[in-house]
């Protein structure tokens, strides 16, 4: 009786840690992480909030921050290194590499603009923002060129998918950085430099081509994730509206965030 017990024991427990393998290893978990990387990759879009700081913590002028900002769009513009690099390596080596950068470079940025470390120049914030938000161009080639090969058939709605969250990217940032920090716009730099990095480094060894033919419902599967992204969407458009005209506490701020 004791020995068929364990041996059922051990089947349930085989049978679990098989099924949470085969639920990782499919395609499925697979784009649902892409889009949560996605997400942190749209963090250039956050430039409008954090600037601010770094304009008065440095003493910048507008046109020394435009400078700033262009340096931003170069780094999330130029493709050209990402593209090579996954030419001869894995595409999770691509996002690990991407979200290392992007840590190197808000994180300098971050402790610049808090002053832990003497004034940098002008050129070493160029540099340090452009090589943060050269992650927009490593997920981009390392989650949206793997997505597509997996779901050849649906490489349209998988894009349009993973665009959006990109779009997205930006507010979703926000709303945690309301709930974990308040309204602190340095809190926000560093943000930004952490919360990437670490979704990088846990799932970035998920993105992986796999060869896999069409499943019968597969369009239907997306056009689910589609209505949950739209409604994602107008939550946050609805949050962002409430916030201009309501004082959130910080338990508000916690709430929107979970949601």
């Amino acid at each position: 009786m004791a020995t068929t017990t364990n041996r059922l024991r051990n089947n349930g427990r085989f049978g679990v840690s098989e099924f949470i393998a085969s639920v990782i290893q499919g395609r499925w978990f697979r784009v649902s992480i892409s889009f949560l990387i996605m997400v942190g990759a749209g963090n250039p879009y956050l430039f409008g909030t954090y600037s601010q700081a770094i304009k008065s913590s440095q003493g910048y002028d507008q046109s020394t921050l435009n400078l700033l900002g262009f340096y931003k769009d170069l780094g999330a513009s130029l493709g050209l290194p990402s593209g090579l690099l996954a030419e001869v390596t894995p595409p999770w080596f691509v996002v690990l590499l991407g979200s290392a950068m992007n840590f190197v470079g808000f994180f300098m940025i971050w402790l610049g603009a808090t002053h832990r470390i003497s004034k940098p120049r002008v050129w070493q914030m160029c540099l340090y923002i452009f090589i943060g938000a050269s992650y927009q161009n490593y997920a981009n080639t390392g989650v949206v060129v793997t997505t597509v090969k997996n779901f050849p058939e649906s490489r349209g709605t998988t894009l349009g998918l993973l665009k959006g969250y990109l779009g997205l990217g930006g507010a979703i940032l926000t709303q945690l950085y309301l709930a974990i920090y308040g309204n602190d716009s340095e809190s926000l730099i560093l943000l930004i430099a952490w919360l990437p990095a670490a979704s990088s480094m846990v799932f970035a060894y998920t993105i992986r081509v796999i060869k896999v033919g069409r499943q019968p419902k597969e369009q239907k599967v997306f056009y689910q994730f589609f209505y949950a992204s739209l409604a994602l969407a107008l939550f946050l458009m609805a949050m962002i509206i409430a916030q201009k005209q309501i004082t959130f506490s910080k338990a508000a701020f916690c709430g929107s965030a979970t949601m």
